[in-house]
């Protein structure tokens, strides 16, 4: 009976694209505004479309070369037959769902804007349906990609479980490679914009933030929407993908069959029925203060929450009962409980993030009242918050990965007498389904959750428009107020995405284990190899060294994306100085800026500077495998996991908080916008910016790549390692 839900996969699909085309027609239909406000918003459209040509174009051509090379090495038996184009296909969807976010976004921000100058529920509403667009489209080409590949290796091509799950997880390659490639260069072009405009045109010349008069400023609003919507919706395909991927490809190894392809499928389709019906209930009064906007978000996030884990769970129990898998029989009722155990442990790192960097929680405030005495101490407070914050959400993930694992069924593993025996490892397998089915439930209402993610970079837009066009001061002060509200929901959706992927790589890091020790065995039988033997003891040097360059990756990593926004910001800072000084009248609002020289050096830089890190995180398995063979590689992963999530946590929440602390100074506190106190704020949230969009967010993918290359090459670890 299960094998006859395919269609479910189908329909979901169809469900979650048709309901975005429908908010997208939504917002196609509201105003957007006067002559002034369409001449602003197409330059943004404009720039923004020029970059994301220019980034996929260089993109393609990396795509191209690895489906050469993935076509080669699986000529020679070192790859499956199907590796390059599962590659190629899994790419290409995730810079479609980029593509399509930013399209929209572009096109909502001054509708947005104009929706602001009749009430601050109307602008949330239009803001959160163009997020939407992106939310229910990432979620619906992930699960229609993973059902056609699945249906055709098993039921066209007649392909092993084996076979799938290495496909699948070359699927998931494509995807995280092309994210992390989004990612990186839209992240270094929106902070670079950001950062070289704040600092000239808020500190040096005391201007407004967005004043038409900052070269900078179209710039800094087309970086919104290469980076934060183009870049996330890229990143959140990754992670929804990528849990899929993960949690089926563990299931064969439990013995699950057809029903452990179907559950996390099943899940994912109620979690997109579920988020539709909590978009419904996202509206908000006329209030601008935080916990009102905070709670009007939260209303419909909870709902969809709340629907997905009543309707899931009896669900569970239906799918085992004719799993035709007596182990699934066995374990439904810790199935069940995995998947309240990752909504919990979602809900639990979001509030973290959300009291760590909302202004209307305790420490964002007193990091502006760290500002009256200057901005060293407010960066050194900030830099304090952000390693506070890990603290929770550390604890939080690892207790939840060990109840998933154990009352999965993992706890059958713990307790043998002999771990190694066949029946042991079912559940071995079996506690490990249980953490990928967490991390599928926890983004299950993924849809949703990066609706009020995406939304406020819209916000942002919105208010640069307001604030060119000229529109009346209570225009402002709501899309300030949904820009603030973004701030907190954008570091709690980047929260959802790596607490996500840090489950997701654990199953995945599993999965190399197992595929390593299959193919150690065929090179011992094959004559090439003398022991098939993976000694993971940790203080077996190969995985000691593989923890000590993980960690070391992990840092480098982020040293690349932090410089490459300095140098493309000190280039930024020189050219709208130059511009200050050099364009007559500019200053007194009698000369136009030259905004697209500033586009120029933010695209340029962002291009270049994007390859280094992206071809790191993809080459560094490879070495470290032919280096330190598949131990090594164990170690290696393991630390990029637990460093990377870490790193993540404080990146995203330090730089959080140091933005939402230069909006409550902008609110009247502590002496308010051009006061010493709102400049020392703007230096920090400078600092921050590359942090919790540039590097932060960046490690989601970064985890990911990592473990799906290490499974792809492991043929190539397994043949030329030296060890």
């Amino acid at each position: 009976m299960v094998e006859s839900l395919f269609w479910l996969g189908y329909v979901g699909a169809f469900v979650s694209l048709a309901f975005a085309f429908m908010e997208a027609r939504k917002v196609l239909k509201y105003p957007e505004g006067n002559e002034a406000m369409i001449k602003i918003a197409a330059a943004i459209r404009t720039g923004a479309y020029a970059f994301i040509k220019r980034q996929y174009s260089t993109v393609a051509v990396f795509l191209i070369v690895m489906f050469v090379l993935l076509f080669v090495l699986s000529r020679y038996g070192l790859l499956n037959i199907y590796t390059p184009y599962a590659f190629i296909t899994g790419g290409t969807l995730t810079a479609l769902c980029g593509v399509v976010g930013m399209m929209v976004s572009t096109h909502a921000n001054s509708r947005t804007a104009q929706a602001a100058s009749v009430g601050l529920n109307e602008a949330l509403r239009v803001g959160f349906s163009s997020g939407s667009v992106m939310g229910f489209v990432v979620n619906g080409l992930a699960i229609l990609e993973i059902t056609i590949w699945y249906m055709l290796l098993k039921y066209y091509f007649g392909e092993s479980d084996n076979v799938i799950a290495y496909t699948m997880v070359t699927f998931g390659m494509g995807v995280a490679v092309v994210a992390v490639f989004a990612r990186v260069g839209g992240g270094i072009f929106t902070k670079a914009a950001d950062v070289g405009a704040d600092l000239v045109g808020k500190v040096e010349a005391g201007i407004p933030e967005d004043d038409p008069r900052n070269p900078a400023v179209i710039a800094d609003n087309v970086g919104d929407n290469v980076g934060d919507v183009a870049g996330m919706g890229a990143d959140l395909h990754e992670s929804n993908s990528n849990a899929l991927v993960a949690t089926i490809a563990i299931s064969f190894g439990a013995g699950y069959g057809v029903a452990g392809f179907m559950l996390p499928i099943i899940a994912s389709v109620i979690g997109i029925i579920c988020s539709i019906i909590g978009t419904y209930f996202v509206q908000t009064k006329e209030q601008t203060d935080q916990k009102t906007l905070l709670n009007s978000l939260r209303k419909g996030v909870y709902i969809a929450g709340a629907l997905a884990a009543i309707v899931t769970l009896p669900l569970i129990h239906w799918v085992a009962a004719h799993s035709g898998s007596d182990n699934m029989v066995q374990n439904a009722w810790g199935l069940s409980g995995s998947v309240l155990v990752g909504i919990i442990a979602g809900f639990l790192v979001s509030l973290f993030t959300e009291y760590y960097t909302s202004d209307a929680s305790k420490p964002t405030r007193e990091l502006a009242e760290s500002s009256q005495t200057g901005a060293a101490p407010l960066i050194i407070g900030g830099l304090s918050l952000g390693m506070r914050s890990v603290f929770g959400p550390l604890l939080t993930m690892g207790g939840a990965a060990l109840f998933s694992f154990v009352i999965s069924g993992g706890f059958r593993y713990l307790g043998a007498a002999d771990p190694t025996s066949p029946a042991v490892l079912l559940n071995y397998n079996a506690g490990l389904y249980g953490i990928g089915l967490s991390a599928v439930a926890m983004l299950a209402t993924n849809a949703i959750i990066l609706a009020t993610d995406a939304f406020g970079p819209v916000a942002d837009n919105a208010g640069g428009i307001a604030e060119m066009a000229h529109l009346p001061h209570e225009v402002r002060e709501r899309t300030d107020a949904l820009d603030a509200l973004g701030n907190t929901t954008a570091a709690t959706g980047k929260g959802f995405a790596i607490a996500s992927n840090a489950f997701t790589g654990l199953s995945l890091l599993v999965c190399y284990v197992n595929v390593a020790q299959d193919e150690l065995a065929k090179a011992v039988e094959a004559g090439d190899k003398l022991n098939a033997f993976l000694n993971l003891s940790i203080v077996n040097p190969p995985v000691l060294i593989g923890f000590f360059a993980g960690a070391a990756v992990v840092f480098l990593f982020a040293a690349f994306c932090m410089s490459a926004v300095q140098l493309a910001a000190q280039k930024i800072v020189v050219e709208v100085r130059r511009q200050f000084r050099e364009i007559v009248g500019l200053m007194e609002g009698k000369a136009d800026p030259d905004y697209a020289t500033c586009v120029d050096i933010c695209t340029r830089g962002a291009l270049k500077a994007m390859i280094a890190p992206a071809m790191l995180v993809i080459i560094a398995p490879i070495i470290t495998g032919v280096l330190l063979g598949a131990a090594g590689v164990v170690g290696y992963l393991a630390a990029i996991i637990i460093v990377g999530f870490s790193m993540a946590v404080f990146m995203l929440n330090s730089g959080g908080a140091w933005d939402n602390a230069k909006k409550n100074i902008e609110k009247g506190n502590f002496g308010g916008k051009g006061s010493d106190n709102h400049k020392a704020a703007v230096i920090g949230d400078t600092v921050g910016d590359p942090l919790k969009d540039t590097a932060g967010p960046s490690f989601n993918n970064v985890i990911t790549v990592s473990c799906t290359v290490a499974i792809v090459f492991i043929g190539v670890t397994v043949a030329y390692s030296l060890l």
